[in-house]
């Protein structure tokens, strides 16, 4: 019999799916992102708040829990009071609750905007997360379409606020005029509720499939490439005749009240953007769009990047949506049993950072790495000069490191700087420490070098740059060395 010990399964270490972990160039693109982006709502007299990454199930208005667990589309789990809570599936629906929560202190109209993650228990794929960050920008308790107007302007300031000036267009519609069409080809009423959001889930993909896909959509279904089927809205000839008619724009009117109101609101927020300065090229009316989530009830809005990218084909396609948004009066209302008007719209910031990156409007603001001071001698002594000459340089305001590794071995330190991409280190051994001097070595000058210079007697006959300086002007000759590097990389861009 074997008495030897099983040895201990060493853990696997795995990256649960949907969910990324982040570089510290993409966190410092998306802040840089984000920071523009709030200047924009700044401008506009929009203020901040913060809602909880959890609310209560029911808060959550379309995913309410079943007598087992909620499990569509959301994250759950039961708290200690056995209430069902799940992580937020966007930032509106938090949004109508701290509204109607704190309404007594919230002064109206309510402008405020929110940047957070969002989850979505939904199987993922290429370019499909579980996590994902929105930035929503909305004003609660203003009913005129003067608000819906604003909110188009100011997703349109903020894509040119990040660089994408003529290559964006903000295409409006208006949730009441198609809600009109499908009211005139007999689908009102709560009965025929799951038809109507199979029609907009059909009109969603004409982008995608052409009119002729859509088509078979609004009928029987269609199948795509791979042999799958996707079951359609099950609409008669005459009835998909309307609906194509409209996003055609073929003339059709149907007899519907809610069609006309549609329609002028339309037409207001087309006069406010213009006389605003804002032509068809940056805001734009247009049928065929449609927000997918129930909760809008009267204009919708949709920010569209209109340059071409490849996708896994490698076919070349428009790049699409990046975010949107609309009017949503009801959700507020469901926690008030009171009319709330309300609109906003949101910006799929990943989304977003994926389109500026094939731009590349990412990382020209690329953050420094820091110097380095090398560490030559370990006596306690000498390890509290170093780090003294590292706290000079930070309160200079110079990003820097002391090396805290083990190599004692001067070579392997000066590996570890290269590869942190510092631009300097800092050297002082015994003879330099004696004269009250540092050495300070030009990394990105060493390098350039390494690469023209063949054999050691040019090599040391270049001295590749590395200077020697007294302690007292440490700062100085690191700022002028620093500067000398950004004229260079300067030169190289221009």
């Amino acid at each position: 019999m074997n008495d030897k010990k099983k040895k201990p399964q060493k853990l696997k270490a795995r990256l649960p799916r949907g969910f990324v972990d982040r570089s510290a160039a993409d966190i410092r693109a998306v802040d840089g992102m984000v920071a523009k982006i709030r200047e924009v709502y700044e401008l506009y007299g929009f203020d901040p708040v913060e809602t909880p990454l959890f609310e209560y199930t029911d808060a959550l208005g379309k995913f309410l829990p079943d007598s087992d667990r909620p499990n569509e589309g959301v994250f759950s789990l039961k708290d200690d009071d056995d209430q069902w809570m799940s992580l937020r599936y966007d930032l509106t629906a938090p949004l109508a609750r701290h509204v109607a929560e704190n309404f007594n202190e919230i002064q109206l109209p309510y402008r405020t905007f929110r940047a957070g993650w969002v989850f979505r228990n939904e199987k993922p794929g290429p370019g499909r997360f579980r996590q994902f960050m929105q930035f929503d920008a909305d004003t609660v308790g203003a009913a005129g379409v003067q608000a819906d107007a604003e909110m188009c302007m100011m997703m349109a300031d903020t894509m040119e606020a990040l660089g994408l000036k003529d290559q964006f267009v903000v295409r409006v519609n208006n949730r009441k005029v198609f809600d009109g069409v499908l009211d005139g080809i007999g689908l009102a009423g709560d009965d025929n509720a799951g038809r109507r959001l199979t029609v907009l889930r059909a009109i969603d993909k004409l982008d995608k499939f052409g009119l002729e896909g859509v088509k078979l959509l609004l009928g029987e279904g269609r199948k795509d490439e791979s042999g799958d089927f996707t079951k359609g809205a099950g609409l008669g000839p005459d009835q998909i005749a309307s609906v194509l008619a409209y996003l055609s724009d073929d003339d059709y009117y149907p007899s519907s009240d809610l069609y006309t109101q549609g329609m002028n609101e339309l037409d207001q927020i087309e006069t406010l953007v213009r006389a605003a300065g804002y032509g068809e090229d940056r805001i734009k009316i247009d049928p065929s769009v449609i927000r997918g989530l129930e909760y809008y009830t009267g204009p919708v809005f949709e920010a569209e990047l209109t340059f071409a990218v490849k996708n896994e084909k490698g076919e070349s396609v428009v790049f699409g949506s990046v975010g949107g948004g609309g009017r949503y009066d009801g959700l507020v209302s469901r926690f008030m049993g009171q009319p709330v008007p309300a609109t906003g719209f949101s910006i799929g910031v990943s989304r977003l950072m994926t389109a500026l990156k094939n731009l590349g409007k990412l990382g020209e603001d690329e953050v420094l790495a820091p110097v380095v001071v090398c560490v030559m001698d370990r006596d306690i002594e000498s390890l509290g000069r170093y780090q003294r000459f590292t706290q000079t340089l930070r309160h200079a305001g110079i990003r820097a490191e002391m090396y805290q590794g083990n190599k004692k071995n001067f070579g392997d330190q000066l590996k570890y700087a290269d590869r942190r991409g510092a631009p300097l280190a800092i050297i002082q051994g015994g003879d330099e420490r004696a004269e009250g001097l540092v050495q300070i070595k030009d990394l990105i000058e060493g390098k350039r070098l390494s690469g023209e210079i063949e054999d050691n007697a040019t090599w040391r006959e270049a001295r590749v740059a590395q200077v020697s300086v007294p302690e007292v002007e440490l700062v100085e000759k690191v700022r002028e060395m620093l500067d000398a590097q950004r004229q260079d990389r300067d030169r190289a861009a221009g």
